[in-house]
């Protein structure tokens, strides 16, 4: 059964840095490029970053580059989002998600309906 774990959110002020932490288990997420989202209250869950199997590919969302970086540890089923110059608008619950196998996650990444499995979310609240 595959799970994701969310970890490392919390309150802290504007400018401020989170790291969170995605623990992953059942199956090789090695094989499987892996994402985050946030969602807002009220709002459409929305792509934040995402990195390919290996590690050495990333994108991110115009919103947050520059500022977050993602990144994954293959040996321990883990993927990180370090967040760094916090705004009050990165409120919301982070999610990370594996792909579900597509041919063209390269074009298709910022799409939900790529991502096959999800944690429940951690929330990250910024304060002005």
């Amino acid at each position: 059964q595959v799970k994701l774990v969310e970890s490392g959110g919390g309150l802290v002020q504007a400018g401020d840095s989170l790291s969170l932490s995605c623990a992953a288990s059942g199956r090789t997420f090695s094989n499987y490029a892996m994402g985050w989202f946030r969602q807002a209250p009220g709002k459409e869950r929305e792509f934040v970053a995402a990195i390919n199997t290996s590690g050495g590919t990333t994108y991110y969302a115009e919103s947050v580059k520059g500022r977050f970086t993602i990144s994954r540890n293959n040996t321990k089923n883990m993927l990180y989002l370090q967040m760094n110059s916090l705004k009050p608008e990165d409120t919301a619950v982070y999610y990370c998600a594996v792909e579900g196998g597509v041919s063209n996650y390269a074009v298709e990444y910022t799409r939900p309906a790529v991502y096959a499995y999800w944690g429940q979310g951690t929330q990250v609240t910024v304060s002005s």
